[in-house]
């Protein structure tokens, strides 16, 4: 039985992995659970999972948890990683670094969700990780496409990879149209069924943009060898090229439960009980575009960061973690997310090869710098 340490386990990735250890209570036990504040479901989770820690991130709100032992802050996410086998990592934005790096450190297997860890530290992450023979398992379904797609392959011939991307849903609207959106608009995606932040990354492709620099950082490849395309139907999860010409694409439904599931059991794979099988014969058509930068210049810039490297992706990340917070908070438009990124990005003094302390101070101070910016408009 794997023991599971969920970090992040009231948000959407935490809450579909829980409802995977129920399908298989013989191959899974959790044993600690965080939450930033939501505590009233963490009540609900501790009841029926009996875990034997938690960890509350909001402090004010941790005395409210009775009968199991609660810790707090980063501290407390620090602190949960050691009492498992497997860490998942369902956090939201650059708060997910330091416990990853401390899962490493336990030499801990960890199943990856929180992209902006790989995004702002992937040098770091992937060193450590590499040093302490830690298996950094992907959640994304792209991810888990491209890893699925390797099993017994010569990563050497790998030629490149092509992320597909739902588009979101504004793929089809012009730049007028775009900035009339508005956040229940942005909420709407048409496909997944994700939290709010990474569903507003998704519709300015920022999300895309991630995925391209934790593809650099998980599979070795250039930055240039990696590429985006748009596929609507959310059918083919990603594909990967090899040098003979060869490509292998991995299938299946829309469901975050595959790709958590592989992360969970792997190197098995367990029935999935709970969703449809993948009918092809129903599938009327699989397009394929290229997006268009100029409308979505989010992920023009994850390009650009990833080539340059260094502080700058922790930059972009940084300034786009508070400016989506802003729109969903509805004090800046949807177009002001691009905007306060590339400012972020024209005005940093890079750090070419960065410690994680100075990632870390780059991640709080940008942060800072992007609220006074948002504040002024």
């Amino acid at each position: 039985m794997k023991r599971l340490s969920i970090l992040g386990s009231t948000g959407s990735i935490g809450t579909q992995t829980l409802e995977l250890v129920k399908e298989h209570p013989t191959e899974f036990k959790v044993t600690a659970l965080s939450c930033q504040n939501n505590i009233e479901l963490l009540k609900k989770q501790i009841k029926e999972f009996k875990p034997e820690i938690v960890a509350v991130y909001d402090k004010e709100k941790a005395d409210q948890i009775k009968d199991v032992e609660v810790v707090t802050g980063m501290d407390g996410l620090k602190k949960i990683v050691a009492h498992a086998d497997l860490v998942v990592n369902a956090l939201v934005g650059s708060i997910g670094v330091l416990p990853t790096v401390e899962a490493i450190i336990h030499k801990k297997q960890v199943a990856l969700a929180n992209k902006e860890t790989l995004v702002s530290a992937g040098s770091i992450i992937m060193k450590a990780a590499k040093k302490n023979e830690v298996n950094i398992l992907p959640i994304d379904s792209e991810h888990s496409a491209i890893f699925q797609c390797l099993q017994g392959e010569d990563t050497h011939s790998l030629n490149s990879i092509t992320l597909t991307c739902s588009g979101g849903p504004f793929k089809d609207k012009s730049r007028d149209e775009l900035k009339k959106v508005t956040l229940s608009d942005a909420l709407k995606h048409p496909t997944w069924n994700m939290g709010d932040k990474i569903t507003i990354d998704s519709a300015t492709l920022m999300n895309k943009g991630f995925e391209v620099i934790e593809a650099h950082w998980l599979y070795h490849l250039p930055i240039e060898q990696i590429k985006v395309v748009l596929h609507p139907e959310s059918i083919v999860h990603s594909m990967v090229e090899f040098n003979d010409r060869s490509v292998k694409a991995q299938l299946g439904m829309p469901s975050m439960k595959i790709p958590i599931q592989y992360a969970l059991a792997y190197p098995r794979r367990l029935p999935n009980i709970a969703l449809p099988q993948l009918d092809i014969t129903r599938i009327k058509k699989l397009s394929f575009t290229q997006p268009d930068l100029s409308l979505f210049p989010c992920l023009q810039y994850a390009y650009e960061a990833g080539n340059i490297g260094g502080t700058l992706p922790a930059v972009m990340n940084a300034a786009n973690e508070v400016a989506v917070r802003g729109f969903l908070a509805e004090k800046i438009s949807f177009l002001d997310i691009p905007k306060l990124v590339k400012m972020a990005m024209d005005n940093h003094k890079l750090i070419k090869q960065p410690s994680l302390d100075e990632i870390m101070d780059v991640d709080r101070k940008i942060k800072a710098e992007t609220e006074d910016k948002m504040d002024e408009k």
